[in-house]
């Protein structure tokens, strides 16, 4: 059970060490790019994501506790509730994962930075 964990940490936190890759020549202040990344970053950070882990952790028990009734094993419908719900907070921290770093990217060439990815 602590892989699960550890993949959705992992998750969580690649939002916030996204570092686009910037052309610097056609950025219009390169030497503010490290300021303006940390800004950017911690915009991200405000805008939330846990929506994201709750919401498919909640979406993902629902579905396998109904799996297990479906399949016969009402006796199995905690475990399968418990499995869906680690498997959906995965997707919902992947989401919110990428998510962060769209916002990092808008943030970035809103402030005049031309970012490639």
């Amino acid at each position: 059970m602590k892989l699960p964990i550890a993949v959705v940490l992992v998750l969580l936190l690649a939002g916030c060490q996204y570092r686009p890759v910037v052309d610097q020549k056609m950025s219009k202040n390169p030497e503010r790019f490290d300021a303006d990344l940390a800004e950017c970053r911690q915009i991200a950070e405000g805008g939330g994501g846990g929506g994201h882990v709750a919401g498919g952790a909640a979406g993902g028990a629902v579905v396998g506790g109904a799996l297990a009734v479906a399949t016969g094993r009402p006796d199995r419908i905690g475990q399968a509730a418990g499995g869906g719900a680690v498997i959906g907070g995965a997707r919902g921290a992947g989401a919110s994962g990428r998510e962060k770093r769209e916002i990092v990217r808008n943030c970035l060439k809103g402030r005049g930075h031309a970012v490639l990815n």
